[in-house]
């Protein structure tokens, strides 16, 4: 071959490769988005049962095809502390056979050298497969109008293009065939410790070890490639995968780079034990089949053979790796009268290659944040019943968290809104943009009342009994609406959002009534003017976070809407005006229980 013909065979095999790693990629996005938020919860839903888990990472890191997103996830997860780094170790284990997937469903290429083959076989070969797969995925995204069945319109057309490029590389490298030093190369990666370093160093720079053992398919497709050195390459396939794990690690927690340490001990040890039994078979018995040409299917079961039998050994020591991995990552003493400070949920920048799964961490704070709020509102309760400065203190460090949340969840959430996301997630995440700040507002007017309850501490200032009195009721009715918000974020429970409003209205209501009552008392000298402006104050900070609550409601009412058409204005006003039955019955309840 001339210098010309092999710059244009490595321009050729290289858009191929970019083909082939674009579909799988847009294949795995797709199968992402079908199973949306739920990766999340069948990942958090993980048992001590090491079987469970690794039968639940096989699966979903066969629905994303590809090992490196699902334990990029995992160091997220326990990173976060959802998930316990015991639990961890069988998911990784797990992934490592989800990711032969790929391999099994290329072996197709081989129908293409097969001349024998009936009209269904000659139907299924890559060939004539991709332009059929990529056909129908792309009429079912252009015709259909939901996220889901465009989703699956994607993924069909991710499978299509990734044949292509299978297909464009299996044509590009088979003249380097005629080349004695391409076939010299791949005899010198016999060598076992040359193998497994060139697999490994392929698969880290690609950082994909589906796409590697694609290529390694592909160059099958010469007859160059020989059972000696695709054996120790597709083990060294296996711990180059381990880099991107092991970069996502970087800045997390210690539990978050044991769990990238498991995976890479997991490899490592499971390639050294396959190398010596190999090696120690071919030296004993010797292979027949050792130095014949090995095709696209040796590949994929080699490769699979290889992961499930390192699993099945590796399943009774998984507290071993644990073992290994703490001693690795050791913990740090602390110093004595070392203090331990709030610190926030995590929102993991590892998520984002999954933005469902992002989503739920990002809903999952904005919960916190509404949890920290009910907790300082119980707390700012206490300090009117008996003061207590340490109380004050804590709650106040409460607030500060809250705050630091909002800041953290904001610039969470506009990393989201960069990446590719459905409508629905795109609803979602307007949605907790909202959220977050009618929580953040809810804990400032908290945050009044507890400065009022401080001042009056300072100054010696005391309400009357009937003014105490008025005040619990109110504060009752608003802690309860506060409640109801969070349990309807939580859950998505527009059964709870629905009866939201109708509180709020009560307490509207109420506001007004204490508020009469008390000028009254003004009036007739009952109540000195100082501490009627306090309790003034605090029935208009009551009621403006009983309207941060009601805000909350129609934001979650909205957020079921497919068309995200709700108006607040419009729906306060229709329920205020009795047109919704269920409205008046829910407001008779609250009004019978709480106004005086």
């Amino acid at each position: 071959m001339e210098i010309t013909e092999i710059v244009l065979t490595a321009i050729q095999a290289v858009g191929g490769l970019a083909l082939f790693i674009y579909g799988m990629t847009m294949l795995g996005n797709g199968l992402e988005k079908i199973a949306g938020g739920r990766l999340e919860k069948i990942l958090s839903s993980l048992t001590s049962n090491v079987f469970k888990s690794v039968l639940l990472g096989a699966v979903v890191t066969a629905a994303v095809q590809s090992s490196s997103a699902t334990t990029v996830i995992i160091v997220g997860m326990v990173n976060a502390g959802i998930l316990k780094l015991s639990s961890a170790i069988g998911v990784i284990m797990g992934a490592n056979i989800g990711t032969t997937v790929t391999g099994q469903i290329l072996r197709l290429g081989d129908l293409e050298n097969n001349e024998n083959v009936g009209f269904f076989m000659e139907l299924i070969t890559p060939k004539n497969l991709a332009p059929m797969i990529a056909v129908t995925g792309l009429i079912i995204y252009m015709l259909s109008k939901k996220d889901s069945k465009k989703s699956i319109g994607e993924t069909l057309i991710g499978l299509g293009i990734l044949f292509t490029g299978m297909l464009s590389m299996s044509s590009a490298v088979k003249p380097l065939a005629e080349l004695q030093a391409f076939r010299t190369l791949f005899e010198t990666l016999s060598n076992p410790i040359l193998g497994v370093l060139a697999g490994a160093a392929v698969t880290a720079i690609i950082q994909s070890s589906s796409a590697s053992v694609g290529i390694l398919q592909a160059i099958s497709s010469t007859g160059a490639l020989r059972f000696s050195s695709a054996f120790p390459i597709i083990m060294g396939q296996n711990i180059g995968t381990c880099v991107t794990s092991l970069i996502s690690a970087i800045g997390a927690n210690k539990n978050a780079k044991r769990t990238a340490m498991v995976h890479l001990y997991f490899n490592v040890i499971g390639t050294l034990f396959f190398l010596i039994v190999v090696y120690t078979l071919k030296a004993a018995i010797g292979f027949s089949f050792w130095d014949d040409p090995i095709d696209m299917g040796g590949i994929a079961n080699f490769h699979t053979l290889f992961n499930v039998v390192v699993t099945i050994l590796f399943i009774p020591f998984t507290k071993v790796l644990e073992k290994l991995a703490v001693l690795t990552i050791r913990d740090k003493k602390a110093e004595d009268g070392e203090d331990v400070e709030f610190t926030a949920p995590e929102l993991e920048d590892r998520f984002l290659i999954s933005p469902a799964i992002a989503i739920q961490q990002a809903a999952n704070t904005s919960v916190a944040m509404g949890n920290l709020s009910l907790v300082n509102f119980k707390g700012m309760r206490k300090l009117f019943e008996e003061f207590d400065p340490k109380k004050l203190e804590q709650l106040t460090a409460n607030e500060d968290s809250i705050d630091l949340m909002e800041d953290r969840l904001n610039a969470y959430l506009v990393k989201i809104n960069d990446c590719e996301l459905t409508d629905y997630e795109n609803r979602k995440v307007t949605e907790l943009f909202h959220l977050t700040s009618e929580f953040e507002r809810i804990g400032d007017y908290t945050m009044n009342l507890i400065e009022t309850a401080q001042k009056m501490n300072e100054d010696k200032i005391n309400f009357s009994e009937s003014a105490l009195k008025e005040l619990n009721i109110i504060s009752d009715a608003v802690e309860e609406i506060v409640r109801m918000s969070i349990e309807a974020v939580e859950n998505n429970d527009t059964a709870i959002a629905v009866k939201i409003e109708p509180l709020e209205e009560t307490i509207d209501y109420l506001n007004e009534t204490l508020k009469a009552r008390h000028i009254e008392r003004l009036k007739q000298g009952k109540c000195v003017v100082e501490t009627g402006v306090l309790f003034l104050d605090m029935l208009i900070n009551l009621e403006r976070i009983s309207d941060h609550c009601s805000n909350i409601g129609v934001y979650v009412l909205g957020a079921q809407n497919t068309k995200n058409s709700i108006n607040r204005h419009e729906f306060i006003q229709n329920a205020h005006s009795a047109q919704d039955k269920d409205y008046a019955h829910y407001q008779d309840e609250y009004m019978a229980k709480y106004v005086i």
